[in-house]
């Protein structure tokens, strides 16, 4: 579990492998991850937009942007929270993700919400040590 506050709005992140989803022989590696947005804040909040940089264990980086999360464009009231699962599949056996949200406070004012960054890590990762 990984988490961070911004603004007195924590993210909570929990990733996990998907075996019967990935396929190893085949270079394709799944995880979901499940999401916490607690509303700590004395203001409610409204999640308008995501954005993901995920690095493989190439250093490939993949950035994923888009309007809200899982279709909603979830308000978040005072004492609160959001919680979804998404995931993500890469061509490696383990990598890293982070981000951010852009939320609007019920005054309209912008806000920036950091998402951890999380360590997505399979089975099937080979550890070298020297």
């Amino acid at each position: 579990m990984y988490s961070k506050t911004t603004k007195g709005v924590t993210v909570t992140v929990t990733p996990y492998f998907l075996d019967d989803q990935s396929s190893p022989q085949e270079d394709h590696y799944v995880w979901a991850y499940q999401v916490n947005i607690k509303n700590s804040s004395n203001t409610s909040m409204r999640l308008n937009h995501r954005n993901w940089v995920i690095i493989d264990a190439n250093g490939k980086i993949m950035n994923v942007q888009g309007e809200g999360v899982v279709g909603e464009f979830p308000i978040i009231q005072p004492g609160e929270s959001f919680e979804y699962t998404s995931g993500t599949p890469l061509k490696t056996t383990n990598g890293i993700m982070q981000g951010f949200y852009l939320m609007s406070q019920s005054d309209g004012e912008p806000l920036k919400i950091d998402i951890p960054a999380f360590s997505l890590d399979s089975p099937y990762n080979k550890k070298k040590y020297h």
